[in-house]
């Protein structure tokens, strides 16, 4: 596998989205939780993608509740926690695992190309976020404590003017 291109997901609704559907698109691919310490971030990834959807940028959620159990709830639950919270109209995804026997390949994939301190595999937290071009490769992995200001700094760069 060679890009995001080559793989899918489902959404919280049940549809299944391909992601070479979204070829020319900047997408920002987030594991969420509503119950973290992060959550908040919500706000921003829904305001980043308000101000940048039309010039090209997509911003993938993935709810996981692989971490302190913060995303408990069945697929209604979160997305009625996204929507009346934060009013999140980004793409919204079935929750997933992003480390270990059941880990989503798209997030296999992504942390194959982009390893986290000292090499690591696994994704330590709830809000990591991968850059990926409008070609389908992986740029970028940031921190769940990475600004969203500072993304999207690496973002404009790769938008359609």
């Amino acid at each position: 596998m060679t890009t995001i291109y080559n793989f899918s997901a489902t959404l919280i609704n049940g549809q299944e989205l391909k992601l070479s559907d979204l070829k020319g698109k900047v997408l920002l691919i987030v594991n969420t939780a509503s119950k973290c310490g992060f959550t908040p971030q919500y706000k921003d990834l829904e305001s980043l993608y308000k101000k940048y959807n039309e010039k090209g940028l997509m911003i993938l959620g993935f709810p996981c509740n692989q971490f302190g159990n913060q995303e408990p709830g069945d697929s209604t639950e979160i997305l009625k926690f996204c929507q009346l919270n934060y009013d999140v109209t980004f793409p919204v995804f079935k929750k997933i695992e992003v480390n270990g026997e059941n880990e989503h390949p798209l997030f296999k994939f992504l942390k194959s190309k982009l390893p986290g301190l000292m090499g690591t595999k696994t994704i330590k937290w709830n809000f990591t976020k991968f850059l990926v071009d409008n070609e389908g490769n992986p740029l970028k992995r940031y921190a769940p404590k990475d600004s969203i200001n500072s993304i999207e700094k690496d973002i404009i760069p790769l938008l359609n003017s």
